[in-house]
């Protein structure tokens, strides 16, 4: 029997328009009714994700930051937290006036997103996870440990590969650097154990590869129809198009075993 569904967000219960597909939240709230929980495990930070969990009804933590944080949302406790290595982040600071032409860094720290530039490409970024970026002024004046996660936001190619850390796309034009260990299936498996719920037991559904541990540690891994091709060949099931429903779709699939 299947206890938890954890889902993503952008591409899997929410589309193109930034709201979240009714069938898939009305089938949630279905499943929650039947004594389900519903675990939401995203790329956005607290002020990014509030909005669909609050939508949703949720008392569960949240897997945020691509699992740097699991944060309960209605208290604001943290209940697990990694930062970049110190080294790692004084690398990365070094190379952000060598990156290519339209690609902009933004980092996370303390529940903020911070950037320098002030270019379409981040304009569209904010607005679209709702979020406000802050001018830090000097890179190296924040405090080095405390770095939840940078992003490196462009079209353009860029290679990174630095000690103590993890590189991950969650948009083709998202470049995500991590602590070491702050996956999806991470998080998830640690919040799991934590409360006693075996990973059989856990359904996991996602559409680009940060989703991809997540999917695989999951009893039940589950990718969107319209989501990457890498999602989809290594997911369980394979359900509908976000926009049709997909979440709503593993949901039948739940309750149907159920």
């Amino acid at each position: 029997m299947i206890r938890w569904i954890v889902t993503d967000l952008d591409g899997t219960l929410v589309g193109r328009d930034l709201a979240m597909v009714p069938e898939s939240g009305d089938a949630l709230r279905r499943f929650m009714a039947v004594g389900g929980e519903v675990i939401v495990a995203t790329g956005r930070m607290e002020s990014s994700a509030r909005r669909y969990v609050e939508e949703l009804g949720l008392t569960s933590p949240a897997i945020l930051y691509n699992g740097a944080r699991t944060v309960d949302l209605g208290s604001g406790a943290v209940l697990r937290s990694r930062a970049l290595p110190v080294d790692a982040w004084k690398s990365l600071i070094g190379m952000f006036d060598e990156l290519p032409e339209g690609v902009y860094p933004v980092a996370f720290t303390g529940g903020e997103a911070l950037a320098v530039h002030d270019v379409p490409e981040l304009r569209d970024y904010a607005r679209r996870d709702g979020v406000a970026l802050r001018d830090p002024g000097d890179w190296a004046a924040l405090p080095p440990g405390e770095i939840t996660k940078c992003m490196l936001i462009g079209a353009a190619p860029v290679e990174v590969e630095l000690p103590g850390t993890v590189v991950l796309r969650s948009e083709a034009t998202y470049l995500e650097v991590l602590p070491e260990g702050a996956t999806k299936g991470t998080a998830l498996r640690e919040l799991a154990a934590s409360r006693g719920v075996p990973m059989e037991q856990i359904a996991a559904i996602g559409d680009n590869p940060n989703d991809l541990d997540m999917i695989a540690a999951a009893g039940l891994g589950a990718a969107v129809g319209d989501g990457h091709p890498d999602v989809r060949a290594a997911a369980g099931v394979v359900v509908g198009a976000c926009a049709d429903g997909a979440v709503a779709d593993l949901v039948e699939l739940v309750m149907a075993a159920r």
